[in-house]
C-alpha cells in the first residue's frame, strides 16, 4: 500500500515536471523569436507607378471640348493600352533616403495626347529625415531644376483600415497636398523610417503604399529588400539650376501663363 502511493506520487510529480519543461521550452522559443525579430532600418524598395493615362487624357479632352481631340482620343483609345507603368526605387539609412525614377522601358507612343508630366517621372529626391530637409533634382521638359528645401510637411490622418503590401502589414493615412490633392498612403511600422516614394514622408514608418485617386495615379512597393546601405547609395543629387519651392513655382507659372487650362493639371504633376 505505502509503495502503491510512492508509485502514484512519483508520477505525479514527474507528469508535473515534464509540464513545466514543456513551457520553458515554450516560453524560451518565443524569447528567441522575439529577439531576432528584426526592424530594419536600412534597404532598398522597388515600387511601381501606375498612372490611369486614360482618365487623365480624357481630362484634356473635356477641356478642350473640339471635335479633333474627341476623334484623336477615340482613335488612341483603340491603339494604345489604358495603364502605363513605371519603376523606381527608394534606398534608405541613416535616417535618410533617396528616391530614384528607373529608366521608362516601354516603347515610344509618339502620340502628343500621352504627353502629360503626371506619366512621367521626374524627380531624383534625397531626404534627411532628421533635419527635415530634402534635395530634388527635377527635370521640368529641357530644363533640370536642383531645388533644396525643407521636407513638405503633412497633417496625415491615421486611420485603423490596414493592408498587406510587399509581405508587410500596413496601415492607412489620409492626408491633403497643395490645397486640393486628396492623398491615401499605407505605411508599415515594422520599418521604423518615415520615408517613401516622391515627396510622401511624416508617418510613423516607410511608406509603401500611395494613391491620388483623383490623379488617377498609385505608387506601390512590389519589392523590400532588408539589406545594408552605405552612405554613398544615399546622397544628395547636385545636377540642376540651384532654386527653391517659392521660386520654383513662380518659374513654372510664367513658362505656363499662355497654356489656359492645360496649366493646372501641368502644375501640380511638377510640383508633386
Amino acid at each position: 500500500m505505502i509503495l502503491t502511493k510512492w508509485v502514484r506520487a512519483y508520477l505525479q510529480n514527474k507528469m508535473m515536471r515534464n509540464l513545466l519543461l514543456t513551457c520553458l521550452i515554450l516560453f524560451s522559443g518565443n524569447l528567441v523569436y522575439g529577439q531576432y525579430s528584426r526592424f530594419p532600418t536600412s534597404g532598398l524598395v522597388e515600387y511601381e507607378k501606375t498612372v490611369n493615362l486614360l482618365a487623365i487624357i480624357k481630362k484634356k479632352v473635356d477641356l478642350d471640348k473640339s471635335t479633333f481631340s474627341t476623334q484623336a482620343f477615340e482613335s488612341f483609345k483603340k491603339t494604345h493600352p489604358a495603364f502605363k507603368k513605371l519603376k523606381s526605387t527608394l534606398a534608405f539609412g541613416g535616417n535618410k533616403t533617396l528616391f530614384t525614377p528607373l529608366k521608362d522601358t516601354d516603347p515610344e507612343t509618339n502620340n502628343y495626347l500621352a504627353e502629360d508630366p503626371a506619366a512621367e517621372q521626374n524627380n531624383i529626391i534625397y531626404t534627411d529625415l532628421l533635419a527635415s530637409q530634402s534635395v530634388t533634382q527635377k527635370s521640368v521638359f529641357e530644363e533640370t531644376f536642383l531645388l533644396k528645401d525643407s521636407v513638405r510637411k503633412i497633417n496625415w490622418k491615421i486611420t485603423d483600415e490596414t493592408r498587406e503590401i510587399a509581405g508587410y502589414s500596413c496601415r492607412r493615412a489620409n492626408a491633403l497636398i497643395m490645397d486640393s490633392i486628396y492623398v491615401v498612403a499605407f505605411y508599415t511600422d515594422e520599418i521604423p523610417v518615415s520615408g517613401g516614394p516622391e515627396s510622401f514622408t511624416g508617418l510613423p514608418g516607410l511608406i509603401l503604399g500611395v494613391a491620388l485617386p483623383h490623379e488617377h495615379i498609385t505608387w506601390f512597393a512590389t519589392l523590400v529588400k532588408d539589406t545594408p546601405v552605405s552612405a554613398a547609395m544615399v546622397t544628395a543629387p547636385k545636377k540642376g539650376k540651384p532654386t527653391d519651392y517659392k521660386e520654383l513655382i513662380g518659374t513654372l507659372k510664367g513658362a505656363m501663363k499662355n497654356w489656359g487650362n492645360y496649366a493646372q493639371g501641368a502644375l501640380k504633376a511638377f510640383l508633386l
